[in-house]
């Protein structure tokens, strides 16, 4: 059901604090580079950008919302998030973005488009804990592999 849920959806709800613990919550598109591998594309003056360069612990929540009332899955994650900068991994995961938006009807993304002068970023996020929720509000813990 975990990887169902990730497959099939396009954006999850990025849960960041700041500095001072004052929470934000906001969507982002993403690609998965794997069930525990997350990357998006962000501007680095983004509140929620702000607040992962100061605390980079997040949560993250992909679910559909478009589903019947009392018929939604979710899946639960706790991970640590960063700016990608180094060219190995930007180029990796400029190419796991780039595949996604293309099979998703979008663009093709190149690591010119997050670099340098541009106006974007990319961000990944690896997930540390993740799981879903039982039919009784009960956690239910899923492997990250």
């Amino acid at each position: 059901m975990a990887r169902a849920i990730v497959d099939c959806n396009s954006y999850m709800t990025l849960g960041t604090a700041d500095a001072e613990g004052l929470p934000w919550a906001t969507p982002v598109w993403y690609a998965p580079a794997s069930y525990r591998e997350f990357f998006w594309v962000s501007k680095p003056g983004a509140r929620h950008s702000l607040n992962i360069a100061v605390r980079p612990e997040v949560a993250i929540v992909i679910f559909d919302s478009t589903v019947p009332i009392g018929t939604g899955q979710a899946v639960y994650m706790a991970a640590r998030a960063e700016e990608v900068a180094a060219s190995n991994d930007l180029d990796r995961g400029m190419g796991v973005f780039s595949t996604r938006s293309v099979a998703r009807g979008g663009r093709e993304w190149a690591p010119s488009d997050v670099g340098g002068s541009a106006r974007l970023r990319l961000y990944r996020a690896l997930a540390s804990e993740q799981f879903v929720l039982s039919s009784h509000d009960e956690r239910l813990p899923v492997s990250l592999e």
